[in-house]
């Protein structure tokens, strides 16, 4: 569990695709003639993400490489902005987003997993790593999750943040409240 004052600092989540949104693999192969790249990502990550939305915090992905499967997915989870950038210098493009956003390097969380995220877990103020992640990721995090990258761990720790604000209550029943709504 999160400490309350500092989960209810963090205003934007930044999440690493590769290992932290999927569970690392990568299937290549030919669709229709054309080279193809699929992804495996966790769908109650997708609902935490949603979740994290509700509750007014800023949610962001953060590649090192281009891939359709995560413009895909961050479009189908209207993340706030699903960033791929070039040689995994993440950095810069973190950068960005929290000016273009207007928030502190203190006011993040990024959950990553492997050595290009070292360099934002280091700033952020709360840097989170994957139960899976490399060791050089881990020391570097506050918080390490039970679940796997791919396989919950973005969940997870959504709900611990959520928990530690004193707004898991609530976001989960504006959550429900809208899927009851009949449409008209």
């Amino acid at each position: 569990m999160f400490d309350a004052d500092l989960a209810r600092r963090i205003r934007l989540v930044g999440l690493d695709v590769d290992g932290v949104l999927t569970d690392n693999g990568i299937y290549v192969g030919m669709v229709h003639g054309e080279p193809a790249e699929l992804k495996r990502f966790d769908i109650q990550d997708g609902i935490g993400i949603v979740l994290l939305k509700l509750a007014g915090i800023r949610v962001v992905m953060l590649s090192g490489r281009r891939s359709e499967a995560t413009a895909i997915r961050g479009e189908e989870l209207a993340v706030d902005a699903c960033l791929q950038v070039h040689h995994a210098r993440k950095v810069p493009a973190f950068t960005e987003l929290l000016e273009r956003f207007g928030v502190a390097w203190d006011e993040a969380a990024f959950l990553g997993d492997d050595l290009p995220d070292v360099p934002v877990l280091r700033r952020v103020g709360l840097p989170v790593a994957v139960a899976n992640a490399t060791p050089d990721a881990q020391r570097l995090a506050r918080h390490v999750t039970r679940a796997a990258g791919g396989r919950g761990a973005v969940r997870e720790f959504v709900e611990d943040l959520l928990r530690a604000r004193g707004e898991w209550g609530t976001t989960v029943q504006a959550y429900l409240g809208e899927r009851e709504q009949v449409p008209a």
